[in-house]
């Protein structure tokens, strides 16, 4: 579990109180995180209801917890772990239809009411940003400009360096990937090259201020020489991920469930065989019979 700097006693009056809570906390298998920014005091911090965050630490999940921390909101790590299907569960998939992490349930949602569930990255980002009131702007120009590169990254950076990673990855362990392999690793040039020319005469993705174009963005750049890559190529590009990168939200939030991370490498060869089968190749789930036709 993992608590931040300026709220580790989690609002709780003493550090006994803190360690009890800890301990009970330890047994669900939860991890809380209050953001070392903008906790206005331990009683109000107290009194508010949290963001339950279904994650695992991936450049998806990251994305999130980037933004939380930059908005100072509370919320509390759910962990998702996907190598061992909990995404599969009825529970997660009443949040997540498609089987995917990211999720988060708001338990105290804008204008009150009932808990609201949002899924995939970008409309949580979106959605996170408008109840904060920070890094979404409310100009309809700006907000576009901001909406397109969430869009962007969604539907072309992160599948596209998913898919290199994937079958970098695999080598030839399922056959030739050489295609593959290429394909991938030039697409990925080529989408750092539209984020190099977009920041030739612009700070940021979506023009002078930070906002979540680029936080979405950035989790999927940090492994920049495992996708065959060299960012000394782009130089524009350069600059604006040593900025983001140094930010200290965006530290924490890359940060944020990394005990929760496991190491490939030293699976058996077993254990990576059922992995694979849990995360590639997925066919649809068929629905159940008695419903609306």
């Amino acid at each position: 579990m993992v608590f931040g700097k300026a709220a580790q006693l989690g609002g709780h009056r003493t550090a006994e109180e803190g360690l009890a809570t800890a301990i009970r906390v330890a047994a669900t298998g939860l991890t809380f995180r209050r953001p070392t920014v903008q906790v206005k005091s331990i009683t109000v911090a107290r009194r508010q209801r949290m963001i339950d965050l279904h994650f695992w630490p991936t450049p998806n999940g990251k994305k999130i917890t980037i933004l939380l921390e930059e908005c100072g909101l509370p919320y509390r790590i759910v962990p998702c772990r996907i190598g061992r299907g909990d995404q599969f569960t009825e529970a997660f998939l009443k949040i997540s239809p498609n089987n995917r992490m990211p999720a988060i349930v708001d338990h105290d949602p804008p204008g009150g009411g009932e808990p609201i569930s949002v899924f995939e990255s970008g409309a949580i980002m979106m959605y996170l940003a408008e109840k904060a009131g920070r890094f979404y702007p409310r100009d309809l120009r700006a907000r576009y400009e901001v909406n397109q590169w969430v869009m962007w990254q969604m539907a072309n950076q992160g599948p596209k360096t998913g898919e290199c990673g994937h079958f970098r990855r695999l080598r030839d362990s399922q056959g030739d990937q050489s295609y593959a392999v290429r394909r991938f690793t030039d697409e990925v040039n080529r989408l750092y090259g539209v984020m190099n020319n977009r920041l030739y005469d612009r700070r940021y993705l979506a023009g002078d201020e930070y906002t979540i174009a680029d936080m979405i963005s950035y989790p999927w750049t940090v492994g920049w020489e495992h996708q065959g890559q060299d960012i000394n190529e782009f130089r524009y590009f350069k600059r604006w991920f040593e900025e983001i990168g140094a930010r200290p939200a965006v530290q924490r939030g890359m940060n944020a469930g990394s005990e929760l991370s496991v190491d490939l490498s030293k699976l058996s060869a077993e254990d990576a065989e059922q992995l694979r089968k849990l995360l590639y190749n997925q066919r649809a789930r068929p629905a159940p019979d008695g419903g609306l036709l």
